[in-house]
């Protein structure tokens, strides 16, 4: 399948606008702010420092869309600037050879264009049987940063508020930790 960017709202699934929509009427608090559209770490990096600051606390993501030697789909979020080692990761969740998914399976199973992956996504995601680990890490952080399935808006929610979604999209998230202290 060839992902046509330019008709975006006829392509996508579910639209920023649609989830929006859906957390509203689920009651699931967030804050919303629209910038510019950021495809990697780095780019988001330089708009979060001019709609946020300097804050490290901030708890802002990184997701990949992994496929295991299986073609089992994976959903891992962790902080931006987490560490991830693809091997240790695949020990750590109990699979094998993992790798990153094309463009093609990651809109097929998450319904996104890269750039815009986020857990938002496993609204898609829950229908296809996209696996979601979230990196332990994460819950030190009062809120989160995620893009609502498109890449020109970022949502804060708080972590409970997101578990909240998940709950009602049936997704039971797998929280890991990234890394685990040998013994």
């Amino acid at each position: 399948m060839k992902i046509n960017n330019s008709n975006l709202e006829k392509e996508l699934p579910f639209t920023s606008k649609n989830l929006i929509k859906i957390l509203d009427d689920w009651k699931i608090i967030y804050k919303s702010y629209s910038h510019e559209p950021v495809m990697t770490v780095k780019e988001a990096k330089f708009v979060q420092e001019k709609i946020f600051g300097l804050d490290d606390s901030n708890g802002h993501i990184k997701n990949l869309y992994l496929r295991d030697k299986r073609k089992n789909n994976i959903l891992l979020v962790a902080h931006q600037d987490a560490s991830i080692d693809l091997k240790l990761l695949a020990k750590i969740i109990k699979m094998e050879r993992l790798s990153f998914g094309s463009p093609n399976k990651l809109f097929e199973n998450l319904g996104v264009l890269p750039g815009a992956v986020s857990p938002f996504a496993m609204i898609n995601g829950a229908k296809k049987g996209v696996s979601l680990f979230l990196d332990n890490n994460l819950k030190s952080f009062s809120k989160i940063y995620a893009h609502p399935l498109e890449n020109d808006k970022t949502l804060k929610i708080s972590i409970k508020q997101l578990e909240n979604f998940f709950e009602k999209i049936s997704v039971i998230p797998n929280w890991i930790d990234l890394d685990p202290i040998d013994n």
